[in-house]
């Protein structure tokens, strides 16, 4: 049942929007790019919300550390405060993760579709209307095999990541970030600027270098769209 409706609702379509565009500009990676800029159009609703409540977020942080000062020996009760004010104001510490995490069906797919390859077996999964190629030519840009994992690729992706995470995250004044006493919110931006890039290379490293244009594309997307909406 989930497999099925993973399939239609975003590996077929995916599919066919990749040979659609790879057959109306001649390069998959092109059309890998195309999709990325597609995928982050159709998201920038949910990212311009999550970018609003991250300044919202930084506008409370004169009040957050009121509340880590007054509940500084009671740490169980200081993490109540500030989730109470924070659901209070209507803004989340993990809002700018959320696009991330939706997207992840649509990475998923991307990884699927070149692990099984774009062979005549299967391009049977192409809509009527969608022009059969017969042949995909998996070298991109004259040098790239979106096909095989590229390590280049991956830290490019992880450095960009990781400049990404800096600049979208919230930030708090420092002497709310110092000293044993920090925040759960400091301590979980400080984390996220070192787990996710760590994570990104990690993964791309093995995953299908389209996979890696795809994250590269989405990063630079979000620190230009982040950019725009402040």
């Amino acid at each position: 049942m989930i497999g099925n409706f993973f399939y239609v609702v975003f590996y077929q379509p995916l599919f066919n929007l990749l040979i659609f565009l790879y057959n109306t500009f001649g390069d998959l990676g092109i059309a890998v790019v195309l999709i990325t800029l597609i995928v982050k159009s159709l998201l920038y609703p949910v990212s311009a919300k999550a970018t609003k409540s991250q300044k919202a977020l930084k506008s409370l942080q004169p009040k957050v550390k009121e509340l880590q000062e007054k509940y500084e020996d009671d740490k169980e009760k200081q993490a109540e405060k500030v989730l109470e004010l924070y659901s209070k104001e209507g803004v989340s510490p993990f809002s700018g993760i959320l696009p991330l995490i939706i997207q992840f069906p649509v990475i998923i797919a991307l990884f699927q579709i070149f692990r099984r390859g774009l062979g005549a077996d299967q391009l049977v999964h192409l809509y009527n209307f969608i022009y059969n190629p017969e042949v995909v030519e998996y070298l991109s840009f004259g040098i790239l095999d979106l096909g095989e994992p590229n390590m280049i690729l991956a830290v490019l992706a992880g450095i960009g990541q990781f400049i990404q995470v800096r600049i979208t995250m919230p930030t708090t004044s420092d002497d709310s970030e110092k000293g044993k006493d920090e925040g759960f919110g400091s301590i979980m931006k400080k984390q996220m600027k070192f787990i996710l890039p760590i994570f990104t290379v990690f993964i791309l490293s093995s995953l299908p270098s389209a996979v890696g244009v795809y994250w590269i594309i989405t990063v630079i997307f979000s620190v230009i769209q982040h950019k725009v909406i402040k």
